[in-house]
């Protein structure tokens, strides 16, 4: 497991060989290439005569649909379908609509995509490309920079997750969704997970915020003392809502984390896949990308999302060790489980 962990970013940025050219449904025919969107997307799966796309909440649903729905319209416009933003209200519902087969395709963080991936029938197939041409972000540890602990928190060397652990007793803390990645399952494997620290019987206050915005609003207003975040999120507030964004200092970062996956039912007719991968792949409006914070999609498979799953098992293998109320036989049942998961990777 340690070596699996340690090896995790370097092959975060290994190359994919090869860019294959995404064929068109083979009921379009050759003599249909040059068709509007609306006759090619009319002979692939007509039974689908919308599309509905899930869009996980990191923040607000009001700044989603302004950041989404002019991509959704591309979108539209291209596959010759209504194409419909589904904005659940947690990351939850994004997982369990496509499980329910509510929507056909969704935006995910990582661990809500290996989560939906599990039991929801998701097929991740393009990665974001940030706006600077990277493919991957940062968690955080953030507090309000008026807050006392900073007296005791070297900013430079990003050391706050020391002081988080040392004095958790006399603090306040927020995580943003269980199925957020920046947001609970890197931090919680990191600072807390390796310290052998339980974040649920360490603070004196522990809440889950919901949304990336809601963690940052509740630092900006010094209603928690510590919370999570992630540098995605942090450029949109800088942008959106400077001033807010002026009363946040960074004191832990994280090694670098794959960016997000976008994923659609794997049981989907193959036509309507490639229409999918064609418009991601080819698609690259700055104008509509730019508010998102990405410059484009690359091609992905399942597979690139398993250094999330690394780190959830690790996490959970880290906390059945330190489970004072296990008994030494139920231990060693949950950690062997969790290495055959391990494992199977």
């Amino acid at each position: 497991m340690t070596s699996a962990l340690t090896q995790w970013s370097a092959r975060f940025f290994l190359v994919l060989a090869g860019t294959a050219l995404i064929a068109g449904c083979s009921t379009t025919g050759q003599d249909n290439a040059d068709a509007p969107g609306e006759a090619a997307g009319a002979t692939c799966a007509p039974e689908l005569a919308e599309i509905d796309f899930g869009i996980i909440s990191t923040e607000s649903q009001a700044n989603l649909k302004t950041q989404w729905e002019p991509f959704l319209a591309a979108m539209e416009a291209e596959l010759g379908r209504p194409i419909n933003g589904f904005y659940a209200t947690d990351y939850a519902g994004v997982i369990e609509a496509m499980g329910a087969g509510k929507i056909q395709l969704a935006w995910y963080g990582g661990k809500s995509y290996i989560e939906a991936a599990a039991r929801s029938d998701a097929e991740a197939f393009a990665q974001t490309v940030n706006s600077d041409g990277t493919k991957g972000y940062y968690s955080h540890l953030i507090t309000n920079k008026d807050n006392p602990i900073l007296e005791n928190v070297d900013v430079e060397a990003g050391d706050g997750d020391q002081y988080v652990i040392k004095n958790a007793a006399d603090l306040t803390f927020a995580f943003n969704d269980p199925n957020s990645t920046s947001g609970f399952v890197v931090p919680s494997y990191y600072v807390f997970a390796k310290n052998g620290i339980n974040p649920n019987e360490a603070f004196e206050e522990l809440l889950f915020a919901g949304s990336h915005e809601a963690t940052a609003q509740a630092i900006a207003n010094q209603q928690v003392d510590v919370a999570t975040n992630n540098s995605e999120n942090l450029l949109k507030l800088e942008q959106g809502d400077p001033e807010a964004f002026g009363n946040i200092q960074i004191i832990w970062t994280s090694p670098v984390i794959p960016s997000d996956p976008v994923a659609y039912r794997n049981d989907l007719p193959d036509c309507l896949k490639d229409q999918f991968k064609d418009f991601f792949y080819n698609y690259k409006d700055a104008a509509v990308l730019e508010p998102l914070g990405w410059q484009g999609f690359d091609q992905a498979t399942d597979a690139d999302w398993d250094t999330i799953r690394e780190l959830d098992l690790g996490q959970k293998m880290m906390e059945v060790q330190n489970d004072a109320n296990l008994s030494p036989e139920a231990k060693q049942s949950q950690l062997d489980e969790l290495n055959k998961q391990l494992e199977a990777l």
